[in-house]
């Protein structure tokens, strides 16, 4: 072979390379978040529960990268969905609360509510951001933010509607409990356009009304200590049963294989022998705060367990960079896919608020505490040191946070103090 044909030949090669590059970029992949709500973090099979039955969302961590110390970074449900959909905290988006002052409907509500809504339109959201790069978008399920365009969305179910009722959500809560339909029409809708798509599947599920089928409940009768958690483990295996016809009419559409499929709670749950939550809403403790995060992309992500940490904050940036897209400035968190930006994360942080605001434009008015956990060890700090005082927990040996060491460990609990506080200092 002569040196001229060598030439010619790596030229082919090279612009073969590049037109293969090209291609793969610009077949963007799809995206599917699902995100449950009120969903304890043990409350898996993948996680190690004896009872609760969740074989999709098993499938999907058996075949995905799985972060089994996830966490939010607020235990309340508007506040973190508008994390995950800005990868921004809270005190930075400034959605603090689930609901403003006054009678739900009410003018003054009315008033309060727009505010939030506003609040969304002024940050890059992650519908908004593929929508500039082609994307459509689908709101389904739980939505605080009126109607769906608001947060970017291309397409969506909730409207917003005050006649409608709920401010959950309003028709986008027929998703799962009801229906899944939407859901197919849009896919397949997409599908057929040759158009990339984002799809935000966050059905009020296992949320309240704790309301499962029947033969689903039958089943854990026997199992759970009384009829109020079977109820409520009954309700994760209805949430999972919807995941599966998700995914499965994903594959009969032949997209799973370059389709993203990420998981994550917004808040946790622990159901207690009364109906009630136990130490799972609006706290700074894990029963509220952590979940299980799955990324999944067939081909692309080697199905395995990572110890790092990793926050809902996260899926923003991962999803932009899998899809080649460059991440909007000062986003806080890490891309999940790159394992050195997970290695070298030490500590992850987050902030507990108000149900109800007093102040939106001053986050630290709504505060109830903020936290971090640093290796395995975590500090708990009150807004107000009248009402408690910092707890400090060795997460390795007491996962459920039942002995606090802060009394023992004073040099640890000022050192991480002070790490809370170059993070954000509460005023």
């Amino acid at each position: 072979m002569t040196t001229t044909t060598k030439s010619a030949l790596l030229l082919v090669l090279c612009l073969l390379g590049v037109w293969s590059v090209r291609a793969a970029v610009a077949e963007k992949p799809n995206i599917v978040l699902i995100i449950s709500d009120d969903h304890g973090w043990t409350d898996y099979g993948f996680m190690g529960h004896k009872q609760v039955r969740t074989p999709h969302l098993d499938k999907l961590a058996a075949g995905g990268l799985v972060f089994p110390r996830g966490r939010v970074p607020s235990s309340l449900c508007c506040p973190s969905l508008a994390s995950i959909i800005t990868g921004q905290y809270p005190h930075q988006h400034k959605i603090t609360c689930n609901d403003p002052p006054g009678k739900i409907q009410s003018a003054e509500w009315r008033a309060g509510r727009e505010q939030l809504d506003r609040f969304l339109e002024t940050v890059p959201t992650l519908p908004r951001v593929l929508a500039a790069h082609g994307y459509v978008s689908f709101q389904s399920g739980k939505w605080w933010q009126d109607n769906f365009a608001r947060g970017g969305f291309t397409h969506g179910m909730t409207t917003g509607d005050p006649k409608k009722g709920g401010r959950h959500g309003d028709e986008g809560l027929d998703i799962g409990r009801k229906t899944m339909q939407p859901i197919f029409d849009f896919v397949s809708k997409a599908k057929d356009d040759g158009k990339p798509f984002f799809l935000w599947y966050a059905p009020m599920l296992p949320h309240q009304p704790h309301n499962p089928p029947e033969r689903l409940l039958a089943r854990y009768r026997p199992l759970a200590p009384n009829e109020h958690v079977a109820k409520y483990w009954a309700m994760v295996e209805w949430f999972d049963e919807t995941c599966g016809q998700l995914l499965d009419y994903l594959d009969q559409q032949k997209l799973a294989s370059n389709t993203i499929v990420l998981y994550v709670t917004d808040n946790g749950w622990v159901q207690g022998p009364d109906g009630k939550p136990l130490r799972s809403k609006l706290t700074p403790y894990d029963a509220g705060l952590r979940t299980p995060i799955i990324v999944r992309w067939p081909q692309r992500v080697k199905p395995r367990r990572s110890d790092a940490l990793a926050m809902s904050i996260d899926l923003f940036p991962t999803i932009l960079a899998a899809a080649g897209i460059e991440r909007p400035a000062a986003l806080p968190g890490v891309d999940l896919l790159d394992d050195r930006a997970t290695a070298a994360r030490k500590a992850v942080y987050g902030e507990c608020f108000l149900h109800t605001f007093v102040n939106l434009d001053r986050p630290a008015d709504n505060l109830v505490a903020r936290w971090i956990v640093d290796g395995d060890w975590k500090l708990i700090v009150p807004r107000d040191a009248a009402k408690g005082k910092p707890e400090l927990y060795d997460l390795a040996a007491d996962p459920h946070e039942k002995t606090d060491l802060a009394a023992k460990h004073g040099d640890r609990v000022e050192s991480l103090r002070r790490k809370l506080d170059v993070w954000w200092k509460a005023e």
